[in-house]
């Protein structure tokens, strides 16, 4: 009864916020549309965590609050005393390879062996499916090369931590997704740098061994350590494995604002089409992977799991490599684009296939 009440309470102040939005500028002294908006949309958030079936999305407006706040007042977010503050871009994505290394145990790619045809099938869409629709997009789209690469990056990134909860939500098979997402991560340094040579080469100029290096230090150096953290003290620092998901997830918004303050000039002037299109990859990562999954005869559960691994992308990292490329403001558009967005269509997709439990067969 309580959190009733209490959802009830944030909702309608939420709500009051949202209308207070759509007010003419004349009839109040000053703008208030900005603070009203991310005032409503944290309202909201914490209505939500106050609803059972609605907590699921609590991340979700999280990431669509920080998105909003980086594109009204991106100024903050840019620089402070004269230091840039992108250059915190790096470090904080190391914070999350490092969470999602301590969340990880070796057992996690014995699932190779266990569930060989899944991963076959898993790692074959997500190196071929995400790559050559987001090579298809970027020439259908006519966007800037730069941008226009930005969208290749996203899809020639591994599968993020968000795959994992969202298959988890989404009764697929999470073992299946967090062997998938620890496998694909661990062959990005080669991957990734490859695919974007072949693919993108013609948008921006691509230093595959830079990029490698780079992928190692962001992504490889973290997750190691975190994978030995978790075996060395698991018994002992178990305090730490409750925040870890929590922080990472703040981390992941602080990441969002930072990408979308540098790139905010580009996303006001190609905005709308941009969205579409990445929306568009997005939801082409879900139907690959979906029925390809399907056409190999996989468990539902497996091809759920699939769908997921490939349309939900490590756009934190594809951001990261963007700043290395010292464009963070050009090709880093697309992937900060990509992460508010999979956030709302995971968390839809996974609410509609929570309601409706796979069937077990055999």
């Amino acid at each position: 009864m309580r959190n009733q009440r209490i959802f009830a309470y944030l909702s309608g102040l939420s709500a009051a916020a949202l209308l207070l939005t759509i007010l003419p500028l004349s009839l109040i002294s000053f703008d208030h549309r900005g603070p009203s908006l991310i005032f409503a949309l944290c309202c909201l958030g914490m209505a939500f965590h106050h609803h059972e079936r609605l907590k699921g999305y609590v991340y979700t407006l999280m990431i669509l609050a920080a998105a909003a706040l980086a594109l009204l007042y991106p100024q903050p977010f840019v620089v402070y005393n004269g230091y840039q503050l992108n250059q915190l871009i790096i470090p904080m994505l190391q914070f999350i390879m490092f969470g999602m290394g301590s969340s990880m145990t070796v057992q996690d790619f014995v699932g190779v062996a266990k569930m060989p045809k899944g991963v076959a099938i898993g790692l074959a869409c997500q190196l071929s499916l995400m790559p050559l629709s987001g090579f298809l997009i970027a020439k259908w789209s006519s966007m800037p090369p730069e941008i226009a690469a930005g969208i290749i990056l996203v899809g020639c990134s591994p599968s993020g931590v968000a795959s994992n909860v969202i298959s988890y939500l989404a009764k697929a098979n999470l073992a299946l997704s967090i062997t998938l997402t620890a496998v694909s991560t661990l062959l990005a340094p080669f991957t990734t740098p490859l695919l974007m040579k072949l693919l993108a080469g013609e948008f921006v100029s691509i230093q595959v061994s830079e990029m490698m290096w780079t992928i190692f230090k962001l992504v490889i150096f973290p997750v190691v350590g975190g994978l030995a953290f978790n075996h060395l003290m698991r018994n002992h620092a178990a305090w730490i494995q409750r925040i870890m998901p929590t922080a990472s997830m703040v981390v992941i918004a602080c990441v969002i604002i930072l990408i979308t303050a540098s790139g905010r000039d580009n996303f006001l002037a190609l905005g709308a089409a941009l969205t579409f299109w990445v929306l568009l990859h997005n939801a082409l990562g879900y139907n690959l992977g979906y029925f390809t999954a399907r056409l190999f005869g996989l468990a539902e559960r497996d091809c759920r799991t699939i769908a997921l691994e490939v349309g939900l992308q490590n756009g934190g990292m594809a951001g990261g490599l963007a700043k290395e490329m010292g464009k963070l403001a050009t090709v880093g558009l697309a992937p900060a684009i990509f992460s508010v967005l999979q956030n709302i269509t995971g968390s839809v997709l996974a609410s509609h296939w929570h309601r409706r439990p796979p069937k077990v067969t055999g």
